[in-house]
This record gives C-alpha cells, sequence and structure tokens, in this order.
C-alpha cells in the first residue's frame, strides 16, 4: 500500500513538474517556432522558411544595434569584474563591522526597481556631463553586475578553505604570490560565471538602455521593442531567438563553470586533510 502511495506520489510531483516547465517555457517554445514562420504576419502560419533570420541578419539597422549591445556589454563586464571581484573577496576574507552593511547595500541595489535607478542614472549621467552614448550605456548596466558579480564571488571565496592559501604560504611564497597562484586559479570558474552572467544581463537590458542611451546608440533590445509597433513580423522573432540564444549560452556556461570549480575546491581541500 506505502509502495502504492509512493508511485502516485512520484507521478503527481512529475505530472506537476511538467506543467510548471510547460507554463514556462512553452511561450519561448512558441517563438522559436514561429520564428520560421514564411508569411509577413507571425500571427498566421503559412509554410516554415528561415527567410526571416537572413532577412534580419542582413538588415543593416539590426547589425549596428547589435555591435551596440556587444561593446556594452563587454565594457560593462570589465567594470562588473573590476570592482565586483576585489569586493566579493573581502566580503568573505576580511570580514567586519562594515560587512552588513555593504551587505545590505548590494542587495538594495539588486532589489531596486530598475525603473528607479534608470530614471536616476540618465539625470546623474547629465549632470556629470557624461554624454557618450556607449559609456553611458555600460557604467548603467555595470551598477547592479557589480553586485552580482561581487555576491557570486563572494559565495565561492567562503566555499574554499584558507588552508589551501596557507599551504601555499608555507613554502614562503608571499601573500601576492599565493593569490595568484592558488586562490585566482579557485576563483576563476566563478569570476568567469560572474562575467558571462553581467555580459548576459547587459545584453538583454531593456529598461536601463531605454533611459540613459543617446541617439546612435540604440541596443537591440530597444530595436526589438520599437519594432513591434508597425506590427509583429518575423524578422523580430528572429531577433528574438537569436539574443535568446546569446543568453542561454551565457548563462548555461555560468552554471557549468561554477559546478565545476565547486567540485574543484572540494577535491582540493579533501587533499589537504
Amino acid at each position: 500500500m506505502d509502495s502504492a502511495y509512493g508511485r502516485i506520489g512520484r507521478w503527481v510531483l512529475l505530472g506537476w513538474l511538467g506543467l510548471v516547465f510547460a507554463f514556462l517555457f512553452l511561450p519561448i517554445l512558441v517563438v522559436v517556432v514561429y520564428s520560421f514562420n514564411g508569411g509577413r504576419n507571425l500571427y498566421v502560419w503559412t509554410e516554415f522558411d528561415p527567410f526571416w533570420y537572413g532577412y534580419a541578419l542582413g538588415n543593416p539597422r539590426v547589425l549596428g544595434t547589435l555591435a551596440v549591445s556587444l561593446q556594452a556589454a563587454l565594457i560593462n563586464s570589465v567594470i562588473a569584474v573590476a570592482l565586483g571581484v576585489p569586493a566579493g573577496m573581502a566580503l568573505a576574507r576580511r570580514k567586519g563591522n562594515w560587512t552588513g552593511p555593504f551587505l545590505v547595500l548590494l542587495f538594495v541595489i539588486l532589489g531596486t526597481p530598475e525603473l528607479v535607478s534608470a530614471i536616476g542614472q540618465m539625470i546623474w549621467f547629465d549632470r556629470i556631463g557624461l554624454y557618450d552614448g556607449l559609456m553611458r550605456l555600460a557604467i548603467g548596466h555595470s551598477l547592479f553586475n557589480i553586485a552580482v558579480v561581487a555576491l557570486i564571488v563572494r559565495a565561492r571565496a567562503e566555499g574554499l578553505d584558507e588552508q589551501l592559501e596557507q599551504a601555499a604560504a608555507d613554502p614562503g611564497a608571499i601573500p601576492v604570490r599565493a593569490f595568484f597562484g592558488i586562490t585566482l586559479p579557485l576563483m576563476f570558474p566563478a569570476v568567469l560565471a560572474g562575467t558571462l552572467l553581467a555580459f548576459t544581463f547587459s545584453f538583454d537590458d531593456v529598461i536601463i538602455s531605454l533611459f540613459v542611451q543617446r541617439p546612435g546608440t540604440s541596443t537591440l533590445p530597444i530595436h526589438i521593442l520599437s519594432s513591434f509597433k508597425p506590427g509583429l513580423k518575423g524578422d523580430v522573432a528572429a531577433i528574438v531567438v537569436i539574443t535568446l540564444a546569446v543568453s542561454l549560452v551565457g548563462v548555461v556556461t555560468a552554471a557549468l563553470l561554477l559546478m565545476r570549480g565547486e567540485r574543484r575546491g572540494r577535491a582540493l581541500g579533501g587533499m589537504l586533510e
């Protein structure tokens, strides 16, 4: 009897899990399928045809906005890593009275409505005279992503046994050499994962980009948003799927790197025991 109830419970849980996945991913699947619709009206299926992908990738405006998005995302990633990695390491290894307030500040940054942040950044950039559209986008995106990178690095650093660095210091290695020889290689998966997530979040951003952009520096998501005005066509779906592919590659790679880094840290920690 218990076995029967157990099987029923498992089937119920699996069914519920299937419904959750369908609810989350079915709209994405619909967009992917209809991006291969050969008709002009996206809502009416006519035939399977990858025509809209070639049309979108041959559109100079699409390529221009894609270039802006990629450049802004790359610069944003450099800023986020340069400031987020030291912050995460300090949170994990140099704890003190400042740690709690600083963590609260990071979560405030993450929890602040993006619309509020975007309006504040627009006013701030105008006040300080920052009119370079690309830098406005990169800095605007990095304010959020610095917090993301710092928390990822902090979580990874706290999972590393400090005995690893102490073991490197025993043969006489100075702290800087121990950091670059032991700590940083172990932290590299987390750093790279944070970089990829910062890139992905910047590449996908709409609200901050919409407020801080300058003429000539529209991003790909803004182009997609503006393309809905004359009607939904296949090229919009194709661009959305391309954006989705870039985002998925970044997120999945980041997740795999974090899992690999955690396994490597556990293995090295076990070797020292």
